[in-house]
């Protein structure tokens, strides 16, 4: 597995450490884990069960006006 280093100021550090606790994690495995989170191009779990579960008012889109009459691009 490859290692990462970075350096970032302490008052970051601080907080990142705090956090890391926080989620009751070594600091290695959240910034991981982190990591993992930004770069993934999958859609999270049970993303698609959320389509169709509006459950306000019915949303209507409003009356676009008129287009207006554009030269062709040459």
């Amino acid at each position: 597995m490859a290692q990462l280093h970075c350096y970032v100021p302490d008052n970051i550090a601080d907080k990142f450490h705090h956090k890391a606790k926080k989620a009751n994690l070594s600091t290695s495995k959240y910034l991981a884990l982190l990591i993992k989170q930004e770069i993934t191009d999958e859609w999270p779990d049970n993303y698609f069960d959320l389509f169709g579960s509006w459950e306000g008012e019915p949303l209507e889109r409003p009356d676009q006006g008129n287009f207006e009459n554009r030269l062709a691009l040459k």
